[in-house]
């Protein structure tokens, strides 16, 4: 499984790896609620740097940094794509809904026939603890997608 985030925060950006701040604990124990570990999925973000003063990436951001996303993708050539929040979902799957209509909802990668599912960001959800209870909904319709899929 490769989930795809926006961006390195700060600590991302001290340490080199994505999601080693608050919202990379919250995704650890998401994991955990599925009974995966960090070294079972890889995990990306849309932008290699971290944004000035940690805003949204810019669409330039973005582009600059797509053809590496897109060799990732290529040399991981994982089974699912979980993309975690808006802008990721924005960046790959091209799709301006909302995230209440982009959840547990099935999108492909154009190159490949690999399934692609939207969850909230871990950081939304730490800024909005009352969506917490969405995350296992989202990790379900995961686990469906796993086994529809075979993977």
């Amino acid at each position: 499984i490769l989930f795809i985030g926006e961006a390195p925060g700060r600590d991302e950006d001290k340490e080199g790896k994505p999601f080693v701040g608050r919202a990379g604990k919250l995704l650890t124990e998401i994991l955990a609620a599925i009974n995966l570990e960090r070294r079972d999925v890889y995990i990306a973000n849309t932008v290699k740097c971290r944004p000035p003063n940690n805003r949204n990436p810019s669409s330039e951001e973005v582009n600059f940094c797509a053809d590496y996303l897109e060799k990732q993708i290529e040399l991981i050539n994982p089974k699912v794509i979980v993309l975690l929040g808006k802008v990721a979902a924005d960046r790959v799957i091209k799709n301006e809904s909302s995230m209440a209509e982009l959840r547990k909802r099935t999108f492909f990668l154009e190159s490949k026939n690999i399934p692609i599912i939207v969850f909230y960001h871990p950081a939304y959800l730490l800024r909005n603890p009352v969506e917490k209870r969405k995350v296992w909904e989202d990790l379900i319709y995961l686990k469906s997608i796993l086994e529809e899929y075979d993977c």
